[in-house]
């Protein structure tokens, strides 16, 4: 049973950091072949693609996100992370960490990722 378990998530004001992590189990092939991202989803707007990791880590970011948030992976851990910078009010959201086997012809699209994560919310207050 695949299973994607995020963390990390709090309220904090706006400017301040977070990291938050998402520890992979259950996998049929190495965590490693895997392509990760995370997507989060604001109330009353679409679900949206934030970053993304391929099994070669290369790097992909949302417009909104970039030069302030860094997705990494540690392969040996079966974890991504997600570190936040400067956050501001409207990267408040519920964040999702996303896995599938296959690369995605487009990271930034929901359905390609075969299996998620419940979830973990993160608020930024001005």
């Amino acid at each position: 049973q695949v299973q994607l378990l995020e963390s990390g998530g709090e309220s904090v004001q706006t400017g301040g950091s977070l990291r938050l992590s998402c520890v992979a189990s259950g996998f049929t092939y190495a965590y490693k072949t895997y392509s990760m991202a995370w997507f989060r989803q604001a109330p009353g707007k679409e679900r949206e693609g934030v970053a993304a990791i391929s099994s070669d880590a290369s790097t992909s970011y949302a417009d909104a996100v970039k030069d302030r948030f860094t997705i990494s992976r540690d392969n040996a851990k079966n974890t991504l992370y997600l570190q936040m910078n400067s956050l501001k009010p409207e990267d408040t959201a519920d964040y999702y960490c996303a896995a599938d086997s296959f690369r995605p012809n487009e990271w930034d699209r929901s359905w390609e990722y075969a299996y998620w994560g419940q979830g973990t919310q993160v608020t930024v207050s001005s």
